[in-house]
């Protein structure tokens, strides 16, 4: 929280709309302070929506989305931008950039007529490649490297902006299972050891229950949970939000839920779980 004890970022009645078309409708949300949230739900329900919504890059058309008790569109774009960074679903850098040009591109809302590039500048550029591994890919094209690494380049970018909270719309998309795991190691180290409030959305329900400190689930543009994935993910979340009959047992890696879809039939010769291990963690 803030000093004045206000959680830092929130959205009030929020109804977001695209071309009149209506996604959420007074709807209330909460992100916990030094907290990853993820936000889960089905295709189209809103998530990535709310998402814009909370990094200012739609307005709602009623209700308020309040960055340290504020209004966060009646604050100067770069003084936002020096509190909240926002990596979006679709990144296209622009032709013939290196990864070091593009990192150094996060200094941006740093920057002003009277403060221009400087050594500090230089050594959060430095530090931001440093933290996500692409240090060694300065010299390159962004466009020669794989999807991994490009995620990779614009998360050192958006760490470049030195915002306290950081939002990413599906940072893995398109990416293969490894480079999906390396891609959430990397938020949860950026959540954990620098204490940012990380808020992202996920398709992958047991990737957001691994790795979230805080969910939000959606369905139709309203919310249906919120929580610590412990409290929250059941079978019975989970068929409501997704329509998927399942079980949920305990993640033997994490002792996080893990969500195991039901089968249309058992195949010949598999075992049976027993009833206890499929029980939900108290």
């Amino acid at each position: 929280m803030t000093e004045s004890g206000v959680t830092r970022l929130r959205g009030e009645g929020l109804t977001l709309a695209y071309d009149q078309r209506t996604i959420t409708r007074d709807l209330d949300v909460t992100i916990p302070d030094n907290s990853f949230t993820v936000i889960i739900g089905p295709n189209a329900c809103g998530k990535s929506t709310l998402l814009r919504a909370l990094s200012r890059m739609l307005r709602p058309s009623t209700g308020t989305v309040l960055l340290d008790g504020d209004d966060i569109h009646r604050r100067p774009a770069k003084q936002v931008a020096r509190i909240l960074g926002l990596l979006p679903q679709s990144s296209i850098a622009p032709d013939g950039i290196t990864v070091a040009e593009l990192v150094s591109r996060g200094r941006y809302p740093h920057q002003g007529l009277l403060r221009q590039w400087s050594p500090d500048d230089e050594r959060v550029v430095a530090e931001s490649m440093r933290a996500t591994g692409v240090q060694e890919l300065a010299d390159r094209l962004v466009d020669e490297l794989s999807g991994g690494q490009r995620q990779r380049v614009w998360i050192a970018m958006a760490l470049a902006q030195e915002t306290p909270l950081l939002l990413l719309d599906e940072p893995t998309t398109y990416l293969d299972i490894a480079h999906q795991i390396e891609i959430l190691d990397l938020c949860a180290h950026l959540h954990e050891e620098q204490g940012r409030t990380m808020v992202a959305v996920l398709h992958d329900l047991n990737h957001a229950a691994r790795y979230a400190t805080h969910l939000i689930a959606m369905r139709d543009g309203e919310l249906v949970a919120a929580g610590q994935p412990r409290e929250i993910v059941t079978a019975e979340l989970v068929e409501r939000v997704f329509g998927l009959p399942c079980r949920v047992i305990e993640d033997p890696e994490t002792g996080a839920p893990l969500v195991i879809p039901a089968a249309r039939r058992r195949r010949p010769g598999a075992p049976a779980l027993a009833a206890g291990a499929l029980a939900f963690p108290a």
